[in-house]
């Protein structure tokens, strides 16, 4: 989608027109450039209340001799947010249909700078779909929609800057949908990696460094090595490092990348077993991330570290029972297989902990069921040793719209995941309940001390098992893989 911001009154294609709820006319200003046919259907429909302009409602208008119009609602004013202009945005690409063409003029008149910038966002982010594996019908038509955007003269600058940002952050979205929307047999750990390496040469301000399966057995990554070995597809880590020239602690996200998951040894059931693809969409969010900042122009250093496995039983696999040396030189007791995204997670946060120099680490793993049983699709669950950092990244998911919601790192669930009789840590809670809490307690073990301190790197951890695919309230995207905090990690790091 091509966004152009300008003050031009002319109707290029199909008109759009945001309406508050209950308007009886088009806003004072709006009508400039409007047929007057077209106009004067508008304001009777208006006028009749056959369009009440609620949230979510939209009515296409055509056969008139003015052109084409879609009226779209936008709720009540008073009660207007920046996710309800989103989603009125991303209802106009929805209800895109051939009888609207691939020019749109979206008319805004006396509305605020952010609730416009928000519509065109929305816009921006439903224009996405997977159709590579789809053939083509010789009538399909792949050509780019043009939106032409006016508003008032004093209002334009700000409208394109946003919207000039908002495509730039897009880019990083669509690519996490489309890494995590890829089919296992074609997106396996190295098939990343030769992805992430091409990136790195595209752009001269990003190194891309990958860790193979060979240099992972000899660094003595026995999480990352244990859960992949079962796969000849073997798994590896990438290290992504944005404008590396740059010195000093620098944020770092940190994905767990396992690209098909059956469970290994503790074989899952068979039912959305296909859904498991989705399974290294924290490995496509960093990646994600990486390239939304690139596309935006963040001049600061900026680290993303991916553990990309699958997780598949065979005579090599891992097996319930065996104890694993990890990075950290930890032992861990594997009391099940498909608890396998804490193991390789375990390695990347003390490799990047030690070897990569954060300020903060943020991790972002498809990590438990026990995440969506307790927050359904509506959040991601959020765990940190750090309050700052938890609220920073809390306040990023609400102004993005996409919630990250605190959870509890009790001493208790800490404990029960080092009490193993036979290794520093288990793998799996004493019980069924509070199995996100008990993964992130894990998790927490193996981020390294800051230099000579007891204090821990500051560090978070998003588990995204209910927001990174199938969700339905998510009217940002169709179907499929979200791209689920890209926006919130990007804002979190530029302020933008």
């Amino acid at each position: 989608m091509k966004i152009n911001v300008n003050t031009n009154e002319n109707i290029n294609g199909t008109l759009v027109l945001p309406l508050w709820q209950d308007s009886k006319n088009m806003a004072t200003g709006s009508e400039s450039g409007v047929h007057r046919g077209l106009k004067t259907q508008i304001e009777t429909i208006l006028q009749d209340g056959d369009f009440k302009a609620k949230s979510g409602s939209a009515m296409t208008l055509a056969g008139t001799e003015g052109g084409k119009a879609l009226l779209v609602g936008l709720g009540k004013e008073e009660e207007a947010t920046l996710q309800s202009m989103r989603e009125s945005g991303a209802k106009v690409t929805a209800s895109l249909a051939k009888i609207h063409g691939k020019t749109l003029t979206v008319k805004f008149h006396g509305m605020e700078d952010a609730h416009m910038g928000a519509f065109v966002e929305g816009m921006i982010l439903r224009d996405y779909s997977y159709d590579h594996y789809k053939s083509k019908d010789e009538d399909s038509d792949d050509t780019e929609i043009t939106v032409n955007v006016t508003c008032e003269d004093e209002k334009t600058e700000a409208l394109a800057k946003s919207s000039e940002l908002s495509s730039a952050v897009a880019t990083g979205v669509y690519l996490a949908r489309d890494l995590g929307n890829a089919p296992p047999n074609d997106m396996y750990p190295m098939a990343f990696a030769e992805q992430a390496r091409e990136f790195g040469r595209k752009h001269d301000n990003v190194d891309v460094k990958i860790i193979n399966y060979d240099e992972a057995r000899s660094l003595g990554m026995g999480g990352l090595v244990g859960v992949g070995m079962g796969s000849y597809r073997k798994p590896c880590i990438v290290i992504f490092e944005i404008n590396p020239d740059k010195s000093g602690p620098s944020p770092c996200i940190v994905g767990k990348g396992i690209t098909f998951d059956t469970g290994g040894i503790s074989i899952k059931p068979s039912p959305s077993m296909d859904e498991m693809k989705y399974d290294m969409h924290g490995s496509a969010t960093t990646f994600g991330v990486m390239q939304a900042l690139v596309a935006s122009g963040h001049k600061d250093r900026v680290i993303g570290i991916t553990c990309m496995a699958e997780n598949m039983p065979s005579s090599n696999a891992q097996r319930p029972g065996d104890v694993i040396t990890t990075y950290s030189g930890k032992t861990v007791e594997v009391l099940n297989t498909d608890a396998e995204g804490r193991l390789v997670l375990a390695d990347g946060l003390w490799f990047a902990g030690t070897e990569l120099n954060p300020s903060y680490m943020i991790d972002l793993a498809t990590l438990t069921g026990a995440c969506v049983v307790a927050l359904g699709h509506e959040a991601s669950g959020l765990w940190s040793n750090n309050d700052e950092l938890l609220n920073n990244i809390k306040a990023a998911g609400e102004h993005c719209g996409e919630i990250a919601w605190p959870m509890p790192l009790f001493k208790a669930f800490e404990k029960e995941m080092t009490d193993s009789k036979i290794a520093d840590v288990r793998n799996l809670g004493a019980g069924r309940w509070g199995g996100s809490n008990t993964a992130a307690a894990f998790l927490k073990q193996f981020v390294p001390n800051m230099g000579d301190t007891d204090e821990q790197i500051p560090w978070a951890h998003l588990d995204i098992a209910g927001t990174a695919w199938g969700a339905k309230t998510n009217k940002m995207v169709k179907t499929g893989a979200t791209g689920i905090h890209v926006r919130t990690l990007h804002h979190l790091i530029t302020g933008q």
